[in-house]
Formats: C-alpha cells, structure tokens, sequence
C-alpha cells in the first residue's frame, strides 16, 4: 500500500523526539514528514512556524500558537484542530523585574510599563488573564510595550510598539520598563547574573498554587490541520493523537534512565513533580481540556483579540470531538 505523505511542524521538545528520531509518524495510511520548526534560532529547518503555517501554509500540520490558532479561525481561515497539545507552561516563572526594583508582586505593577512579545502571544493572553483571575489586576491598568509586530493582524490594540531589535533585558536594567513577560526568556533574565530575577519570590510554590486550584498546566500550542487536508484524510485528526500520544510514552521511558538529561536531578524532579502534580500534566482530548480552553477563549475576548467566544466546536475536527 502507497503511504500518503504529510509534513508536519514540530519544536525540538523532548517529546517530539520519537517523531524525528522515525519512532513514530508511519502508519499503512499516511507516513508524517517532520520539520523541526521554532520560533527562535537555530533550528534544522529554519524558524517562524506559527506565521509559516497559518499566514503561508507552508505544512500539513503543524504545532501553533493556541492564541492565533484562535484569531485565525475567528477570521474564517481554513484550518481545523487536533486537541494535542505539545506546549504548557505557566505563566507565573515568565514574569521578570530587575533586582533593584523591589517589586514582589503583580498589584505593584499597576499603572507601570511592561514588555511583552506581543500582546497576542499565547504567553501573554495568559498572563493577563492570570492577572486578573488569580491577583486582581486589570491588564488595562498596565501600559503594554510589545517586541513584535501581531501574528495575526488587529488594529486599535492598546500597545506601544518598540523598534526592531528592542532588547528587552536593557529596557529592564534602564528603567524603561518595570516588568518583562516573555514565553522564551533572554538570556540576561535567565542567568541570575545581570541584575534580573523573576517576579515572584518562591515561583514554584506559586505554580503548584496555582495548579491546586484549576488543575492543570496552561495550554501553549495545539496541532493544526489544513483543511483541505483533513478532507483528504478523515483519519489524520485520529492518528495524530494516537501517535503523538505514542511518542509521549516513549519520551517517559526516556526518563527511567536517571542519566538521560542534562540536569543531575532531573529523575528526582521528575519523580516530584508526579506526585505534586499527577501524571495527567500532558493529557490529550477535550473532555480533560474543556476547562483550560474556556477560560482561555473567555480571555481572549476580554482581551478584545476575538469579537465572540468560538465554541470549541468551531475549533477542532470533528471526528475528535468526544476525546
């Protein structure tokens, strides 16, 4: 039986390593074709997958922002969804201030300037979302500098667009701004050594927190479709869980090896975090899911980047709608 090939996007996290690696992505139906895509460089095949897949449709499929996925699919593009969801992270370890500042909490941002990618930025919806819901801060009571031009293009967004090539640590460390929430953090921010440090003092207590009280690990990204190429394959959406759920299990077994990583505690770590946070952290499907995607959407609209709450229906494939 002749295969179908279907490219696919995908960042160089562990859990796609089984796609790159050929342990995953063939089956007698269709055999993936995968490119290791990110937002930043270096990568094997270059960068801006958001912008190559929803502005260019460049792929087949493709891992995306969950907030432009969104803005694009208000606006009538022709993709559809898988609920896969390759990408969580909090937003509470992305928020940045300088040493000097003295700032230790979101109430004292108020009225202050704050740097952010872009004011869509899946990162940044969620952020402003948690300002509200979790620390009662209106993000309109902030001024928003944003890094880049918007993915999907909106007018009349309340933010001030710096000049290319803005570096963000400097407008910290120069007074510029009072905070930085970025989904890639700099360098300088990282490092501990140029007079920058997190937002919050004990930022993983203040994630598992959080997790106590919504349970679950904030959606990222999700896996997008064309649509002429889901009406070419109805099956696609189905294999796509099923073998990204494949690859996820191989990526655990990665972990019994306690060398496996980088980090000398990183099975420690591992081990700890299942039993703080449960070993449904990457659950694929809706019904897992409903919540976190409501609330997103609910943000967006408040964020006036969508005019109305779509229904997840709207959102993804049919065929996966009762996972």
């Amino acid at each position: 039986m002749t295969r179908i090939p279907v490219t696919i996007a995908l960042e160089r996290y562990d859990r796609h390593m089984p796609f790159f690696l050929g342990q995953v992505g063939i089956t007698d139906q269709v055999e993936l074709v995968p490119f290791e895509v990110g937002m930043f460089p270096p990568r094997r095949h270059g960068v801006d997958r958001h912008g190559r897949m929803l502005r260019d449709e460049e792929f087949d499929v493709a891992e995306v922002s969950l907030s432009s996925y969104i803005m694009a699919r208000s606006r009538g593009a022709l993709f559809t969804a898988v609920p896969v969801f390759p990408r969580r992270l909090f937003s509470q370890p992305h928020w940045f201030v300088t040493e000097s500042s003295g700032l230790r909490h979101p109430r004292e941002l108020i009225g202050k300037p704050v740097v952010a990618v872009a004011f869509q930025v899946t990162m940044s919806v969620l952020a402003k979302g948690d300002l509200r819901r979790e620390y009662g801060v209106d993000w309109r009571d902030l001024k928003w500098l944003t890094l880049w031009k918007e993915e999907i293009a909106a007018s009349g967004l309340p933010v001030t667009q710096l000049p290319p090539d803005t570096d963000p640590a400097k407008l910290l460390l120069d007074g510029t701004a009072a905070a930085l929430v970025h989904p890639h953090p700099p360098h300088e921010a990282l490092s501990g050594e140029h007079g920058i440090r997190r937002l919050f003092v004990d930022t993983q207590q203040e994630c598992e927190r959080y997790f106590a009280r919504h349970g679950y690990l904030p959606i990222m990204h999700l896996l997008a479709i064309k649509d002429r190429v889901a009406q070419r394959l109805p099956q696609l959406p189905a294999l796509l869980m099923q073998m990204w759920q494949e690859a996820k299990t191989l990526t655990e077994d990665y972990y019994h090896d306690p060398g496996f990583g980088l980090p000398v505690f990183s099975r420690l770590a591992y081990e700890r975090q299942q039993a703080l946070l449960g070993e449904n952290l990457w659950s694929s499907g809706l019904t897992l899911n409903r919540l976190n995607l409501t609330r997103f959407i609910e943000d967006m609209v408040d964020q006036q980047l969508i005019p109305r709450a779509l229904a997840l229906e709207e959102l993804f494939h049919h065929s996966v709608l009762d996972t």
